[in-house]
């Protein structure tokens, strides 16, 4: 609306440091109908101001890996949705992507979108999906066709879990990726070698690591690698759990990591090693892939600057689910959601911003609506201040406990924003309603 000759404007966002295009800027940031409308110097009437007077002002944060209302087997994920949104909206998270259940028909991909859609909209903030294959029973063209016109823009395929039938193998994993292009989609895959994993009845929480070894990962990751270079397709590698892997994708394919093969890791194998797994309540620091050796995390923090995205892969299921004697009952899975920012900024500081904000939105179909300060984009805003170093307290999940809990950090969310709209107003929970955002593709 205007008063006078001049524009008044929903909010305005005064004397932050505003993160624009990889640096801080002085500025203030104006808002109008959940879209941002300015960036200046000026001073504009607005009808709230908010005073960010000492804090960080960035994009939303983005993450591409969450798991809410999973169900696994007879176990469910503690987060919902609803409570699982919420305690995103506390860490500054203004988007996620969420997965839908696995499907090997077209058909049956379309109910599990139907199906997805209705329990999403609980969430606070906006959302994406990602479709997810099984062991394909059909053409895949005839799959990814249905899948786009959907408004889906990214497909997962699991490497193992032939035991469930959710493996994907390699012919078809080739035709995907040949196709990425041609139909504008993003193939992202959970990586470890089906035949290295070993399932053994006695196998207890503290065997996890002999269960899915590192050389799991490290092997089928540089397999698929190599698909990638000879297709000219486009992969997204989720949880990247070791250094070694790292090393290894360096080492031989760095004319191709993160152009067109992506690496996403996670705070817990930033945070914690398997030395964790050893512990009395080692079984709620079970994952898939595992946390690993301090060596292999050391490889991961040395070679930051190669990982292209952070997700949290979010999946924490309530302590009587997780305390179970034979590894083979374990829901696997762990919290991050809540923690990720300040968890990594103690560790990599400004390094950290933009594989939580403008990288995750390119690859998933978001930029530029998402994931930057920019004139035209969704005004979704998180504002962090720096503070003295405390220890993580509380969390806003849903589970009965917070791995992250004594974690020393130094960065504290204060406020976060969706579509111009606070979800957390200093500290405050505002209800609002997230959006399901539809893909138009992907494109390089």
């Amino acid at each position: 609306m205007t008063q006078g000759s001049e524009t008044m404007y929903d909010l305005k966002i005064t004397n932050g440091a505003l993160y624009i295009e990889g640096r801080f800027q002085k500025k203030t940031l104006y808002i109008e109908s959940g879209i941002i409308k300015e960036l200046s110097e000026k001073d504009h009437p607005a009808s709230e101001t908010y005073d960010a007077l000492g804090a960080m002002v960035l994009p939303g944060f983005i993450d591409p890996h969450v798991h809410f209302s999973l169900e696994v087997g007879t176990h469910k994920t503690a987060d919902d949705f609803k409570s699982g949104s919420i305690a995103a909206a506390y860490g500054g998270v203004t988007t996620f992507v969420d997965f839908l259940d696995p499907t090997d028909t077209a058909k049956d991909l379309e109910k599990a979108f139907e199906k997805r859609l209705k329990k999403a909209k609980e969430s606070v903030i906006d959302y994406k999906f990602h479709a997810t294959l099984k062991n394909p029973k059909e053409i895949l063209d005839k799959y990814v066709k249905t899948m786009r016109t959907l408004g889906l823009d990214t497909l997962k395929v699991f490497t193992t879990y032939s035991d469930s039938g959710r493996r994907t193998y390699d012919d078809d994993i080739k035709t995907l990726l040949s196709l990425t292009k041609k139909h504008n989609f993003l193939v992202l895959a959970h990586i470890e070698n089906d035949v290295l994993i070993t399932l053994d009845d006695a196998y207890t929480h503290e065997d996890l690591l002999k269960s899915r070894p590192s050389e799991s990962e490290m092997k089928e990751a540089l397999k698929l690698a190599g698909f990638v270079r000879e297709t000219g397709g486009r992969l997204y590698m989720v949880h990247l759990s070791s250094g070694h892997t790292l090393n290894a994708l360096i080492k031989h394919y760095d004319d191709i990591l993160n152009k067109t093969f992506f690496v996403e890791t996670c705070p817990q194998y930033l945070t914690f090693t398997s030395d964790a797994l050893k512990g009395e309540d080692g079984y709620l620091y079970t994952c898939a892939p595992p946390l690993r050796s301090r060596v292999e995390q050391t490889h991961i923090k040395n070679h930051f600057k190669n990982v292209h995205t952070i997700g949290t892969d979010h999946a924490p299921f309530l302590s009587k689910e997780k305390r179970k004697k034979r590894l083979k009952d374990i829901p696997l899975g762990i919290g991050s959601i809540e923690h990720a920012f300040n968890i990594l900024y103690r560790t990599f500081g400004d390094a950290l911003i933009d594989k939580m904000t403008v990288n995750p939105a390119m690859r998933m179909g978001l930029y530029p609506t998402k994931g930057t300060l920019e004139k035209g984009s969704d005004a979704d805003i998180v504002i962090v201040k720096k503070t003295e170093p405390y220890k993580i307290k509380a969390h806003h999940s849903s589970c009965d406990y917070d791995l992250y809990e004594g974690q020393e950090v130094s960065t504290h969310v204060v406020s976060t924003l969706s579509r111009g709209r606070f979800v957390i107003k200093d500290g405050i929970f505002n209800p609002q309603k997230g959006q399901w955002i539809k893909g138009e593709g992907i494109h390089d």
